[in-house]
């Protein structure tokens, strides 16, 4: 090997750079470590709440020293920010998909016209939307064009006081979509930066966010995150700030009996005509009727003694002051509902017509809800809004309450100063409002307010003054934003994933390196040495490049130490070889590492191509299983072809050293086999078609148990103290949710829960009442005393029972990972199809290969379908298992190319034999390599399905069912059928040369 001192020089500074980049994590967990004891002896057990005094205590302790030199310059806080990425099923925490409501931007831009065309293209997008892979602007331009003379360009529509600067009454639909594409795109990255700013205030390392394509997705990942609602309502809060006059309470004393009286007049009328409709329906005799009607007139009595609203109100406002009345909190929804009837409003006149009723902010523990009445304008928009906050700071008022001050800029502070004085002249009153909440009304006693600082009150805890000051600070969102799709982890589980990723890691590896040295001896004690520096190199490159280690990427990473084992197996297999043929150590060694280059390089290609694809169409810890794949192939490629030849060769050059590349059991294993594997390609044909047609049936009768990722709904992974019943929780959850399903999830005590309610609603509320029906279904199973706050998800420190994981996916989301999915695996099959046919130049390679690779993915689906009634773990179709399907796809290419690559060498060595004698020779001679290689990569898969946790089971399973088909088919079907298309070829040409003649 020449520039043999390059390498080596590379090689040392490379290893040094990885291990000065894993210095950070290192040093890190050190600390980390140190706060969790220090914690430890601070809080004692005994203490009332000790999980939640402990954090602190930690959090206090790297606090203290974050900025002290631990090492050559080194802070704590410096380490952390380098350290390796632990994705979300390792550190806990959420991960979420935001839509941004494109249909509100429109709105917006069309200052909430009432225009019909405009407003039915709303609706039919909206209903289009639930079927379609369109995003909402596509699918609202075609709905408007299908309406007859409907114009963009309306002066009711685009075509407005805002938008005048762009667009003009003349313009086409054509000009002006573009227009709007334009501005639709500005509101989603404006959206992007308020939720960037508000995310990096809110204190979680290492988080992730990325707009996702064009279709106002925005993804958004907090490792470690614990606070879960806190950080849903932070990032779902659109902070839509504004400040209103407010009327007092005596101006709407008239209004309200008014009101009641209306309320009571039309009750009365629907008990009348609901009991004249009982009469006539009733098929009774006269004292039937009768009796009806005298149940009617006591019923109308009853109805006239009533007050409809006075009976909701708790008690009246002040004379003078702002809240009109208070409602109990269960009776909003009602009041709110009385007072947004059209008969209602028109009891309204003057400027009160333009009246905004809200309510007034409200704690846990408050019974009751407070009404203001803003004094709303035509155009619906208060004097003003919180866009002109320039600064927002959490403090504290007078008496020592939580507050919010805000700065406002120049055209802000002189509105203020009108509005201050407006206030003070009429002894009313201003109301802050957020989100249409109001938070505070106060008077103004000291005349106009100059210089734009303002202040909202409210009962705060710190942490939520914290939470609005930011918001504010950052911006309001353009447009509502929902939760679409989100996984949420809770620290405990992380924790155990952690332990179960580094238990498989560890016994995998150990196997690896044993069955190494049994079956090579001294040459694989090197290569296990360059097997450790090739780990060394992967973590070192995944923490250089900020990349995120998540539960797959360590499958990943132990799925390269079994395929790294292979560029090492078909290397000593090429030498041993050599050897046989009687070339002397240093010639066999040299040939050897030569031979075996172009099948290591087209094996690692293929499957680097479908971990590729992987990469660009996966999500969340897809891409991490893929980034680590990657760097493994390329990681793997410089140890095995460069590492592992630089200790091989250092020991051979000594030539009173030999190096035996087998041990005393394997030295003539596999050696002189000649079977007639085509000979017997019929039988493995019918032997192939019979699975393939148990697979297809299952699929087509039994179907797939298609998880959330493409079938939409929410997922929850409960842990219980004790054994449950799945089929006894089932009943009781469907009782609730109408359609559920339970399963156990690894042990007896932990179940995961499915279910389609509410699937097509989005919200906070949604996901809070869904979080409440699940508490109320299990309850009976849970501890007694436990809590909802204990039950729920995220919540602080280590956790034995409740929510450990719950997952959500929404029907619009799922349809789009769905097709990601059929894409990835066509895509895959395509790419591959051409490489092979660029790298051997015949077709007839390219379509055994592919042949095999779609017989190997029908197996495995048919495998799931038949399976996953009873197999004692979760074998359900989501994005993991689409990354297993693609993996296979590599393996068993890898597998595939090997053997082609013989194939075409004996072709070229032996061009006197027979295609059939040839292919025997060739599948025979790569027989140890096969099985070795088979072997360790199954060693390795096992290892992670028993030690490496519930969640990726099915997922090892899949791997481990794919390498088995994946090795059966490159002997008995890649290779057949390569060889029957050169038959068949052949025969055509013969043919077509006897007709020539003839």
């Amino acid at each position: 090997m020449q520039n043999k001192g390059i390498i080596k020089v590379f090689a040392i500074l490379f290893a040094l750079v990885c291990i000065y980049q894993l210095s950070f994590t290192f040093i890190a967990g050190n600390i980390e470590g140190d706060a969790e004891e220090f914690a430890q002896q601070e809080v004692p057990e005994s203490v009332d709440g000790y999980i939640t005094a402990r954090e602190r205590a930690e959090q206090r302790y790297l606090d203290s020293i974050g900025n002290e030199e631990v090492f050559l310059g080194i802070t704590y806080n410096s380490a952390k920010e380098k350290e390796l990425n632990k994705g979300l099923d390792l550190k806990g925490g959420i991960n979420v998909i935001l839509q941004i409501s494109v249909k509100d931007i429109l709105r917006e831009l069309a200052n909430n016209s009432k225009d019909p065309a405009f407003n039915q293209a709303l609706l039919r997008a909206d209903e289009a939307q639930k079927t379609s892979q369109e995003n909402y602007l596509d699918l609202f331009f075609e709905a408007f064009e299908e309406i007859p003379d409907a114009r963009l360009a309306s002066p009711d529509i685009f075509a407005n006081r805002n938008l005048s600067d762009e667009i003009n009454f003349e313009m086409t639909n054509e000009e002006v979509k573009p227009i709007i594409r334009r501005k639709i795109d500005e509101s989603i990255v404006s959206a992007f930066e308020v939720l960037r700013k508000r995310i990096d205030k809110f204190g979680v390392t290492q988080p992730n966010i990325q707009r996702l394509g064009s279709s106002g997705r925005i993804l958004v990942e907090l490792p470690g995150a614990k606070e879960i609602q806190r950080v849903q309502d932070l990032l779902q809060s659109t902070a839509q700030l504004e400040f209103w006059h407010v009327y007092k309470s005596n101006e709407f004393q008239n209004f309200f009996v008014q009101a009641n009286n209306l309320l009571k007049q039309i009750e009365v009328e629907e008990t009348a005509e609901t009991a004249e409709a009982d009469v006539d329906t009733a098929q009774a005799g006269q004292d039937e009727i009768d009796a009806l009607l005298e149940s009617a007139s006591d019923t109308a009595q009853v109805a006239e003694q009533n007050n409809p609203l006075f009976d909701l109100m708790a008690s009246p406002g002040f004379q003078g002051g702002p809240v009109l009345a208070t409602f109990n909190i269960a009776d909003t929804a009602k009041v709110r509902q009385y007072l947004n009837m059209p008969q209602v409003r028109n009891l309204l006149e003057g400027e009160q017509r333009y009246t905004k009723f809200v309510w007034g902010i409200t704690d846990e523990d408050d019974a009751v809800a407070g009404l203001y009445a803003l004094k709303g304008n035509r155009q619906n928009e208060p004097p003003l809004s919180g866009s002109v906050i320039t600064d927002a700071t959490q403090a504290y008022d007078q008496v020592g309450r939580v507050a919010v001050t805000m700065q406002m800029n120049g055209k802000g502070a002189k509105t203020w100063e009108e509005m201050t004085g407006y206030a003070f002249e009429n002894q009313s009153q201003i109301a802050i409002v957020l989100d249409n909440v109001v938070y505070s009304a106060p008077g103004v006693s000291t005349g106009p307010i100059s210089g734009g600082r303002s202040e909202i009150t409210g009962d705060f805890s710190i942490t939520e003054g914290q939470d609005l000051a930011n918001v504010l600070r950052a911006g309001k969102l353009p447009a509502s934003a929902d939760i679409v799709q989100s996984e949420i982890v809770g620290p405990s589980l992380g924790q155990e994933a952690i332990d179960s990723g580094i238990m498989s890691f560890a016994i995998a590896l150990i196997l690896v390196l044993l069955w190494m040295v049994f079956y090579y001896g001294k040459a694989g004690i090197f290569a296990d040495i360059a097997l450790v520096v090739n780990i060394l190199f992967i973590f070192g490159v995944l923490a250089g490049l900020g990349a995120v280690l998540t539960l797959p990427g360590i499958a990943g990473i132990v799925l390269t130490i079994g395929m790294s084992v292979d560029a090492n197996v078909l290397i000593f297999e090429r030498i041993r070889e050599e050897y046989a043929k009687g070339k002397v150590q240093k010639d066999a060694i040299r040939d050897g590492f030569s031979n075996a280059l172009s099948s290591i390089l087209d094996a690692n290609i293929t499957t680097g191509l479908t971990a590729l694809i992987l990469l660009v169409l996966g999500t969340g810890p897809i891409k991490g299983f893929a980034t680590t794949l990657l760097i493994g192939i390329a990681t793997s490629l410089f140890t095995a072809i460069f590492i592992t030849r630089l200790f091989i060769d250092n020991y051979a050059k000594n030539p009173n050293k030999s190096l035996e590349f087998s041990t005393g059991v394997t030295k003539n294993l596999f050696s002189g086999l000649s079977i007639k594997f085509l000979q017997k390609r019929k039988t493995f044909y019918v032997v192939s078609g019979i699975f393939l047609l148990v697979s297809l049936g299952s699929l087509f009768t039994q179907g797939l148990n298609q998880g959330v990722d493409f079938v939409g709904g929410r997922s929850y992974t409960v842990r219980f103290d004790k054994a449950v019943n799945p089929t006894e929780l089932e009943d009781e959850l469907v009782t609730e949710f109408g359609s559920a399903s339970a399963k156990t999830f690894g042990a007896a005590n932990q179940i995961k829960i499915t279910t389609k309610y509410k699937v097509e609603e989005e919200g906070s509320e949604v996901d809070e009442e869904i979080t409440q029906k699940l508490f109320a279904a299990v309850q009976s199973y849970l501890p007694e005393g436990t809590t909802y706050e204990d039950f729920t998800v995220g919540g602080e420190g280590e956790r034995e029972i409740g929510i450990m994981q719950s997952i959500k996916v929404g029907p619009s989301i799922a349809d789009d990972i769905k097709q990601a999915s059929i894409w990835a695996v066509l895509g895959s099959l395509l790419v591959i199809f051409l490489y092979i046919l660029l790298r051997f130049r015949k077709y007839q390679f390219s379509l055994g290969a592919v042949v095999a690779v779609i017989h190997d993915v029908l197996i495995v689906l048919g495998v799931f379908s038949l399976t996953y009634k009873f197999m004692p773990f979760n074998m359900e179709i989501d994005q993991a298992f689409i990354a297993a399907i693609l993996t296979v796809v590599g393996y068993s290419l890898n597998d595939t190319v090997v053997i082609f690559d013989r194939i075409r060498e004996f072709f070229n060595e032996h061009p006197s034999w027979t295609k059939k004698d040839a292919i025997n020779a060739a599948i025979n001679s790569t027989v140890s390599r096969t099985i070795n290689t088979s072997l360790t990569t199954l060693v390795v898969l096992l290892a992670i399905f028993i030690f490496g946790g519930e969640s990726i089971r099915g997922f090892m399973f899949a791997l481990i069912v794919g390498v088995i088909v994946g090795t059966y088919s490159s002997i008995f079907i890649a290779t057949p059928i390569t060889y029957d298309t050169f038959n068949k070829e052949t025969k055509k040409r013969k043919l077509k040369q006897k007709e020539t003649v003839e």
